[in-house]
């Protein structure tokens, strides 16, 4: 059995949680007026932003997060500095990028 350390830390915490639809309607709208998409949020989740991923947990065929968890999220993006962070890349996106810099080389040789 995994330790409480070793679970999401939105468990670990015991937080309340919210569905991801709901994210949405939790932040304030843009300066346009219009709310963030949900597509928006689920990049957030999947993809994440500068390395950041929103943290979520799964309970049957949904999803859910907590007003914590985009707290955590939307603190992690606002640190000074982080804006100069290299992006962490795969380990076959880097494979890619090596062959790609050696085919260019012989083009040019």
């Amino acid at each position: 059995m995994k330790s409480a350390d070793s679970l999401p830390a939105i468990i670990a915490a015991q937080e309340t949680l919210i569905p991801v639809g709901d994210i949405p309607k939790m932040l304030p709208p843009r300066s346009t007026g219009k709310r963030v998409h949900i597509s928006a949020c689920y990049r957030w989740i999947t993809r994440g932003i500068r390395g950041v991923r929103l943290e979520v947990v799964r309970v049957g065929g949904s999803m859910y997060t907590s007003r914590e968890a985009v707290a955590r999220f939307a603190a992690q993006l606002s640190r000074p500095g982080d804006a100069a962070r290299p992006i962490a890349m795969s380990h076959q996106r880097q494979k890619q990028i090596e062959q790609a810099r050696t085919r260019l080389k012989d083009l040019l040789s």
